[in-house]
Protein backbone atom coordinates (compact mmCIF):
# COMPACT_ATOMS: atom_id res chain seq x y z
CA UNK A 1 0.00 0.00 0.00
CA UNK A 2 1.42 3.38 -0.98
CA UNK A 3 0.40 6.74 0.41
CA UNK A 4 1.35 10.38 -0.04
CA UNK A 5 0.68 13.60 1.84
CA UNK A 6 -0.24 16.35 -0.60
CA UNK A 7 -0.71 20.06 0.09
CA UNK A 8 -3.58 21.25 -2.14
CA UNK A 9 -4.14 24.85 -3.27
CA UNK A 10 -0.50 25.89 -2.95
CA UNK A 11 2.88 25.85 -4.66
CA UNK A 12 4.81 26.10 -1.38
CA UNK A 13 5.65 23.14 0.86
CA UNK A 14 3.99 23.03 4.29
CA UNK A 15 1.15 25.36 3.28
CA UNK A 16 -2.26 24.87 1.68
CA UNK A 17 -4.71 22.14 2.64
CA UNK A 18 -3.01 18.84 3.50
CA UNK A 19 -4.57 15.55 2.52
CA UNK A 20 -3.28 12.00 2.63
CA UNK A 21 -3.78 9.95 -0.53
CA UNK A 22 -3.83 6.16 -0.23
CA UNK A 23 -3.86 4.26 -3.53
CA UNK A 24 -5.34 0.77 -3.23
CA UNK A 25 -5.32 -2.03 -5.80
CA UNK A 26 -7.55 -4.16 -3.58
CA UNK A 27 -10.02 -2.90 -1.03
CA UNK A 28 -9.45 -2.82 2.72
CA UNK A 29 -12.05 -2.63 5.46
CA UNK A 30 -13.68 0.61 6.57
CA UNK A 31 -12.17 -0.03 10.00
CA UNK A 32 -8.68 -0.10 8.47
CA UNK A 33 -9.38 3.09 6.51
CA UNK A 34 -10.53 4.79 9.69
CA UNK A 35 -7.44 3.59 11.58
CA UNK A 36 -5.15 4.89 8.83
CA UNK A 37 -6.94 8.26 8.86
CA UNK A 38 -6.55 8.44 12.64
CA UNK A 39 -2.84 7.68 12.34
CA UNK A 40 -2.28 10.20 9.53
CA UNK A 41 -4.16 12.85 11.55
CA UNK A 42 -4.88 15.35 8.76
CA UNK A 43 -8.31 16.78 8.02
CA UNK A 44 -8.97 14.17 5.30
CA UNK A 45 -7.36 10.98 4.11
CA UNK A 46 -8.55 9.93 0.65
CA UNK A 47 -8.64 6.29 -0.35
CA UNK A 48 -8.77 5.59 -4.06
CA UNK A 49 -9.41 2.04 -5.20
CA UNK A 50 -8.11 1.25 -8.69
CA UNK A 51 -9.80 -1.95 -9.77
CA UNK A 52 -10.95 -3.36 -13.12
CA UNK A 53 -10.28 -0.07 -14.94
CA UNK A 54 -12.49 1.92 -12.57
CA UNK A 55 -11.66 4.28 -9.73
CA UNK A 56 -13.61 4.65 -6.50
CA UNK A 57 -12.87 7.33 -3.91
CA UNK A 58 -13.75 7.65 -0.22
CA UNK A 59 -12.66 10.19 2.40
CA UNK A 60 -12.07 9.72 6.11
CA UNK A 61 -11.31 12.30 8.79
CA UNK A 62 -9.55 11.15 11.96
CA UNK A 63 -13.07 10.66 13.41
CA UNK A 64 -15.42 9.54 10.61
CA UNK A 65 -16.13 9.10 6.93
CA UNK A 66 -17.35 12.12 4.94
CA UNK A 67 -19.34 12.09 1.70
CA UNK A 68 -17.29 14.63 -0.27
CA UNK A 69 -13.99 16.49 0.02
CA UNK A 70 -12.70 18.81 -2.69
CA UNK A 71 -9.09 19.34 -1.65
CA UNK A 72 -8.50 15.63 -1.05
CA UNK A 73 -10.03 14.83 -4.47
CA UNK A 74 -7.64 17.33 -6.02
CA UNK A 75 -4.77 15.63 -4.17
CA UNK A 76 -5.87 12.21 -5.46
CA UNK A 77 -5.98 13.44 -9.07
CA UNK A 78 -2.52 14.97 -8.72
CA UNK A 79 -1.06 11.69 -7.41
CA UNK A 80 -2.83 9.56 -10.03
CA UNK A 81 -1.34 11.69 -12.84
CA UNK A 82 2.08 12.49 -11.36
CA UNK A 83 2.78 8.90 -10.30
CA UNK A 84 1.61 7.45 -13.63
CA UNK A 85 -1.44 5.56 -12.36
CA UNK A 86 -3.52 7.41 -14.99
CA UNK A 87 -2.50 8.98 -18.30
CA UNK A 88 -5.89 10.06 -19.65
CA UNK A 89 -6.52 13.83 -19.17
CA UNK A 90 -9.90 13.04 -17.57
CA UNK A 91 -10.36 11.07 -14.36
CA UNK A 92 -13.75 9.77 -13.24
CA UNK A 93 -14.05 8.81 -9.59
CA UNK A 94 -17.09 6.98 -8.26
CA UNK A 95 -18.10 8.25 -4.82
CA UNK A 96 -21.02 8.22 -2.41
CA UNK A 97 -21.87 11.69 -3.75
CA UNK A 98 -21.95 10.56 -7.39
CA UNK A 99 -19.32 10.51 -10.11
CA UNK A 100 -16.64 13.16 -9.71
CA UNK A 101 -14.73 14.32 -12.79
CA UNK A 102 -11.29 15.89 -12.77
CA UNK A 103 -9.76 17.24 -15.98
CA UNK A 104 -6.12 18.15 -16.57
CA UNK A 105 -5.01 20.73 -19.09
CA UNK A 106 -1.32 21.64 -18.94
CA UNK A 107 -0.78 22.38 -15.23
CA UNK A 108 -4.41 23.21 -14.46
CA UNK A 109 -6.91 20.83 -12.87
CA UNK A 110 -10.66 21.38 -13.12
CA UNK A 111 -13.01 19.60 -10.72
CA UNK A 112 -16.61 18.88 -11.72
CA UNK A 113 -18.75 17.68 -8.82
CA UNK A 114 -22.44 16.75 -8.72
CA UNK A 115 -24.71 19.54 -7.56
CA UNK A 116 -26.00 19.08 -4.02
CA UNK A 117 -28.94 21.35 -3.37
CA UNK A 118 -29.55 22.25 0.27
CA UNK A 119 -32.77 21.58 2.11
CA UNK A 120 -34.00 24.00 4.75
CA UNK A 121 -33.28 23.05 8.38
CA UNK A 122 -35.34 25.43 10.54
CA UNK A 123 -34.87 23.16 13.58
CA UNK A 124 -31.37 24.64 14.00
CA UNK A 125 -32.55 28.29 14.09
CA UNK A 126 -32.77 28.58 17.90
CA UNK A 127 -29.31 27.06 18.36
CA UNK A 128 -27.77 29.46 15.83
CA UNK A 129 -29.59 32.40 17.44
CA UNK A 130 -28.25 31.44 20.87
CA UNK A 131 -24.69 31.28 19.50
CA UNK A 132 -24.73 34.39 17.30
CA UNK A 133 -27.26 36.48 19.15
CA UNK A 134 -29.30 37.09 15.99
CA UNK A 135 -31.87 35.00 14.16
CA UNK A 136 -30.68 33.53 10.85
CA UNK A 137 -32.60 34.24 7.65
CA UNK A 138 -32.04 30.70 6.35
CA UNK A 139 -30.37 27.49 7.52
CA UNK A 140 -29.85 24.69 5.05
CA UNK A 141 -27.93 21.46 4.68
CA UNK A 142 -26.71 19.52 1.67
CA UNK A 143 -26.55 16.25 3.58
CA UNK A 144 -23.94 16.67 6.28
CA UNK A 145 -26.35 16.61 9.23
CA UNK A 146 -24.09 16.59 12.27
CA UNK A 147 -24.41 19.74 14.36
CA UNK A 148 -22.59 20.10 17.65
Amino acid sequence: MKFWQVDSFTEQPFTGNPAVVVVLTCDISDKQKQQIAMEMNVSESAFVLLENGESEIRWFTPNSEVNLCGHATLAVAHILWSEGFVTDPTIRLKSKSGTLIVRKEDHTYTLDFPRQDPSEKPEYAERIKSILGIAPNYIGSNGEEEVS
